[in-house]
């Protein structure tokens, strides 16, 4: 086995022997042609030139996990005889891949008031190497603790949903950031929009600013006897007000600055 990103080197291993002596002894190693590995002829304790297989550039799992090679070993009699031996090798992970999030930036509409629990959204990021290596969780980055009292991200599926009231007169729009972190501890990141839409969940509020009374019996139309301030906390149509006097033939109201 070799790592993932091992910078080239070297692996003595004892691949061949041939008893005859002399000229029928062995003396040569081939190996089938690959750029990333090939032989070297190092002398053991002995004296005797063993191969040695070499890695020639670092290897990436991700392109290619396992390499078949054949080495073979020739003697040198009339009548040359050969052995061949299949090496395997398998390239075992290392954690050089960061997870990566399908997209940089989430956004989403939800209204106010929905129920704790509701699904906001889901973020997905994927990590190319193996194992645990390859196994991505998921975070909240650096936000508030008023932010996390709201939303909650689920750290197996990415799921972000409501955890807390949502009002839109309070607060009309979040940004926060997330983070997959894969089984060795490399992050990778995103970010979070969501847009609070307005429901008509508030009733106007009627102030008395100040007020003649008693009214005078012989006071003119257009008396202004009263002035109110009338208010609605919602927005756009659900926040316009219209003031009314019902079944009154005394008084009307004047409307302005609405």
């Amino acid at each position: 086995r070799n790592p993932a990103g091992s910078a080239a080197g070297g692996g003595r291993r004892e691949v061949a022997r041939d008893p005859d002596v002399g000229s029928n002894s062995l003396l040569t190693y081939q190996l089938t042609e690959d750029s990333s590995f090939s032989l070297a002829m190092k002398a053991n304790k002995g004296g005797k030139k063993q191969p040695e297989l070499v890695l020639e550039r670092a290897l990436d799992r991700e392109k290619q996990s396992s390499f078949q090679l054949v080495l073979t070993a020739t003697d040198g009699g009339d009548s040359a005889r050969s052995g061949s031996v299949q090496i395997h090798v398998n390239v075992s992970d290392a954690n050089d891949n960061a997870p990566v999030f399908n997209k940089s930036a989430y956004e989403a509409q939800v209204r106010e008031n929905l129920p704790v629990g509701s699904l906001v959204l889901q973020v997905r990021a994927t990590d190319a190497d193996a194992g645990s290596n390859g196994r991505v969780s998921y975070f909240f980055g650096n936000v508030l603790e008023s932010v996390r009292a709201l939303f909650s991200i689920d750290a197996e599926s990415g799921e972000v949903r409501i955890a807390g009231p949502l009002d839109f007169e309070e607060r009309s729009k979040y940004s926060f950031g997330l983070e997959g972190r894969d089984g060795g501890g490399l992050t990778g990141h995103c970010e979070v929009q969501i847009d609070i839409i307005d429901e008509n969940d508030n009733a106007p509020e009627i102030t008395t600013l100040s007020m003649s009374s008693p009214v005078p019996e012989d006071a003119p139309p257009g008396t202004v006897v009263a002035l109110l301030k009338v208010r609605d906390r919602d927005s756009g149509e659900n926040g316009r007000v219209r003031c009314e006097l019902p079944f009154s033939v005394f008084f009307s109201p004047l409307l302005s600055a609405f």
